[in-house]
């Protein structure tokens, strides 16, 4: 029982043209991507594709794979469309997405790499807007870590955790319902704004609760369940499946990123133990999901099947007894420091929430937020409605360092960081060095010019003295590491060499 597993965060970041809302978002992300690649890539690993041969988003994790004729369009994420999508020397993928520039992380193996290399994502995008604007002709293309236009739409901030396939699907659905429903308390963004387009006023937890409409299902962008289907695991699917997490927030805040993705690992772990208790299910999941993110009194008392009515806060100290008994379990008194970190950060979070809410104004975004909001309806008398009040939550989210709220506090000390700016440096062009992602960022690193494509799971070369392509599998995600492939890596002084010393060929 432990924190450690494989996991990645994907974040579509919110894309503005101040004065002009006009502009074709696809068109506006793209340059996004480019300018970030061109700079930082050059001219001919940018032609590197990403590897759509062995997707399959339709495969839905209840035993069917969805027609293609029946499915949506913005379901379809194996097809390459031509917009712009690459593959960064830290392991991660940068494209294009339902427009909307998205950062998807490298895989990682625990949560504070998860933490590090997002954050290290978020400086990207910054990057990648200001050299998009600075380009002859360019936009002043703005971006932010949000999940909605507050005018109806939303886009995602999904996670992934690697699972054992052993593990039934409703008993996920079961044991992570009740956790998805009440964890807002902590990983909420905080939006001005009721409703879908925001338009009834007052101010919530989520940016993303109200956009939910089913418990379970496999589409991402209607008809949004709580728990998605998608049975995509990236390796082996004998042995593997892939939880794909939609219900999250955009963090600001390291500590609340840290936080979700931490105790989610520690529930999954005890839920493959099959010690995730069946008792605490809402009676209505998506009613009550909305509830909470109604509610940042955090008085709203969630009914379960079981007749009890039980606070967000009360439910999550039900996981955390759950988790910190499987730690202690399994675990004894060699429990490793970052699941016994993410156990206490919790337990503190959760004290603190049943105590003193804004005393967590440091490492909650929601609560930060508001405390920023609080203070402008003081001094200027402003209601929930006030524009005013929408413009400070859009301005949290704005990636520019030296304008974005969420940004400032944390460089004044207000906004706690887990990570040093050293450390995201580094993770901005190095991938994690203990998972298969060490091995595609180095690659591309090394080899940039013969990698005609790759993906999660598959490098592949175009080189000059092969008359076809040469595919090299990542099937596994702890394989392919530094301490597995370095020497190789280290030895060959081409990228065919490489490929020969791999294959005996």
């Amino acid at each position: 029982m432990t924190v450690h597993r494989v996991m990645g965060i994907e974040t579509e970041y919110g894309i503005s043209v101040p004065g002009k809302p006009h502009v074709n978002a696809m068109l506006a992300s793209s340059q996004i991507v480019n300018a970030y690649a061109h700079d930082t890539l050059g001219e001919r690993r940018v032609r590197a594709r990403w590897d759509y041969d062995e997707e399959n988003p339709l495969r839905d994790a209840r035993g069917f794979d969805l027609s293609r004729a029946e499915a949506d369009p913005t379901q379809l994420t194996d097809e390459d469309l031509g917009l712009a999508n690459v593959i960064l020397t830290n392991g991660a993928r940068l494209y294009v997405d339902h427009a909307h520039p998205e950062y998807s992380t490298p895989e990682v193996t625990n949560p504070f790499d998860a933490v590090l290399w997002d954050t290290a994502g978020q400086r990207i995008m910054a990057r990648a807007a200001q050299l998009a604007a600075a380009a002859p002709g360019g936009l002043p293309l703005q971006l932010y870590k949000n999940n909605t236009d507050n005018k109806g739409a939303s886009y995602g901030t999904h996670e992934n955790y690697l699972m054992s396939r052993a593990t039934r699907f409703p008993d996920i659905v079961t044991g992570l319902t009740p956790f998805f429903v009440s964890r807002q308390v902590f990983t909420g963004a905080g939006r001005v704004g009721l409703g879908q387009d925001g338009s009834r006023t007052g101010f919530q937890i989520s940016q993303r609760a109200d956009f939910f409409e089913v418990e379970v299902g496999l589409e991402t962008t209607i008809k949004r369940p709580i728990i998605n289907t998608r049975d995509e695991p990236h390796a082996d699917p004998e042995i593997y499946r892939r939880l794909h997490v939609i219900v999250g927030d955009a963090n600001l805040s390291e500590t609340a990123t840290y936080l979700k993705v931490g105790t989610t690992a520690l529930v999954l772990s005890a839920l493959e133990a099959g010690a995730v208790p069946s008792t605490l299910m809402p009676r209505k999941p998506v009613a009550e999901l909305h509830a909470v993110s109604h509610d940042p009194d955090l008085r709203h008392r969630i009914e379960l099947q079981d007749g009890r009515r039980l606070t967000a806060v009360d439910l999550q100290w039900e996981f955390h007894e759950v988790a910190a008994k499987h730690v202690a379990d399994t675990q004894g008194a060699s429990v490793d420091d970052q699941t016994q970190d993410v156990l206490d950060l919790w337990a503190e979070t959760l004290e603190a929430l049943g105590t003193d809410p804004e005393s967590l104004s440091d490492r909650i975004d929601w609560i930060a937020k508001k405390v920023l909001l609080d203070g402008y309806r003081r001094r200027d008398g402003l209601e929930w409605g006030a524009p005013r009040l929408e413009l400070v939550d859009l301005q949290y989210s704005d990636v520019r360092p030296d304008k974005g709220l969420a940004n400032r506090l944390a460089e004044r000390g207000r906004l706690r960081r887990i990570t040093t700016d050293e450390q995201v440096a580094h993770a901005i062009g190095h991938p994690p060095e203990d998972t298969r992602a060490w091995f595609r960022g180095e690659c591309l690193r090394r080899y940039g010019d013969d990698v005609a494509a790759a993906s999660w799971d598959s490098v592949i070369f175009d080189l000059p003295d092969r008359s076809a392509l040469q595919r090299v599998p990542t099937l596994d995600p702890l394989r392919g590491t530094r301490q597995h492939v370095g020497g190789v890596l280290d030895r060959a002084g081409s990228a065919a060499d490489l490929v020969r010393m791999l294959t005996g060929d």
